[in-house]
């Protein structure tokens, strides 16, 4: 997630609490009231010291009071847009709420965390500009938009005729790492930046908890950034993990130390602008060791009713991408691949981001020519609706992806 005018965010949904236990016996962990510095129950870096703000017992109802990903305070009613996201830098990314220990859970145990129910607030925000999956197509040209959101739908003074029906899911989900993989993944992160990858290495700027990795902290440059999601699950931005599904995570330490955050409205398969309808809510799980666990090694798994892959609309619009350039042409996140035998090349073998790069493009081609947007509106209304779903990955060498629009959600167009 990429991503400067707020001022103030409230909702009944968001309560003051570090952690207590309310008239229903849950666990409530999180302070919406606080910022993500003055609340201990906030962070937004992993690491297996991070000290566990809350206990709950395996099928205890554990409530996360979670702000949205950059602890931002909005007020629709003051302004709809802006030129850019009014933060500096990507130091606060996510803002999480945690951890939490399961009791009796060892590491080397499967949790399985059930999302019981993800109550928005009522207010979010978009980011869409030269940034993200397709972000060097934009220049200079940032859009930063605020929406109203009720139960049913969410719209923005800024992207008139558009309304998004509620479609709430938590964009982290994660345990803490151990010792051993914080050690493996520090290592190939920073082989892989020296070979000219894409990465975040760790930064101690705005990190949390700050003793341990704030620039005062005791190992700032060991604690790993929330942005990429790994094997421990974390910013995975599956819509389908959503309410009604079930996670299953590696622990790797005791209790596991569970942690959520970066709650979304709304978001298109690939979130393809690096930003969903961002906001704080008020998510409710259960969490139990998996007696007989299955193999996480290649990632976490998911599971829950097919309801929750369909598509909120009763028509839609797809294209297709596959894996076509311009010769001697390379993304600038993917010049690592940029070799002689490569540069040369106008068709890429089963290369599936360069096939959803180009979906992508057609997408947005479709948008401004069919509802009159400009690109960067039609990039963010890719970012908010339009599913990126591999069609292919057998026909070799041209793997298939299409990009799905629904259609339901544009008012007023004939």
């Amino acid at each position: 997630m990429n991503v400067g005018l707020l001022t103030c965010f409230s909702s009944g949904l968001l309560l003051s609490a570090v952690m207590f236990t309310d008239a229903a016996a849950d666990i409530v962990v999180g302070d919406q009231s606080a910022s993500c510095a003055e609340d201990p129950a906030c962070i937004n870096r992993l690491h297996p010291d991070i000290p566990m703000v809350a206990k709950a017992d395996p099928g205890e109802r554990i409530v996360f009071i979670g702000r949205d990903a950059f602890d931002l305070t909005l007020d629709p009613d003051k302004f709809s847009s802006a030129k850019s996201i009014p933060r500096e830098g990507v130091g606060i990314v996510h803002a999480l709420t945690g951890p939490v220990s399961i009791n009796g859970a060892k590491a080397g145990d499967v949790l399985a965390v059930t999302i019981e129910a993800l109550e928005p607030a009522d207010v979010g925000w978009t980011n869409a500009g030269p940034f993200g999956f397709a972000g060097d197509q934009f220049g200079t040209d940032e859009r930063f938009i605020v929406w109203r959101i009720n139960g049913d739908y969410a719209v923005s003074d800024a992207l008139p005729g558009v309304r998004i029906p509620n479609a709430s899911f938590p964009g982290v989900v994660t345990t803490l790492p151990g010792e051993k993989l914080l050690a493996e993944v520090l290592a190939r992160e920073t082989q892989l930046l020296e070979s000219g990858g894409a990465v975040m290495n760790p930064d101690p700027d705005e990190a949390e908890p700050a003793a341990l990795c704030g620039t005062e902290g005791t190992k700032p440059m060991e604690c790993l950034r929330t942005i990429p999601p790994r094997e421990h699950g974390g910013n995975m931005d599956i819509r389908y993990i959503t309410t009604g599904t079930t996670v299953y995570l590696p622990c790797y330490i005791d209790g596991c130390g569970l942690a959520v955050g970066d709650f979304h409205y709304a978001q298109g398969d690939g979130e393809v602008a690096g930003t969903a309808i961002e906001m704080g809510g008020r998510m409710t799980v259960t969490a139990r060791v998996v007696e007989d666990p299955p193999d996480l090694s290649r990632g976490p798994h998911y599971a829950g009713p097919a309801s929750v892959l369909g598509i909120p609309s009763e028509r839609f619009y797809a294209v297709t991408g596959f894996p076509l350039k311009e010769k001697g042409g390379v993304p600038a996140d993917l010049a690592y691949l940029d070799s002689p035998k490569i540069a040369g090349l106008s068709n890429l073998s089963a290369d599936i981001n360069l096939a959803a790069r180009n979906a992508l493009a057609a997408m947005i081609d479709y948008i401004v020519s069919e509802y009159g947007y400009d690109r960067t509106q039609a990039y963010m209304i890719a970012s908010i609706a339009v599913d990126m779903r591999i069609g292919q990955l057998v026909d070799v060498p041209n793997v298939g992806v299409t990009a799905i629009l629904p259609l339901d959600i544009f008012v007023g167009h004939d």
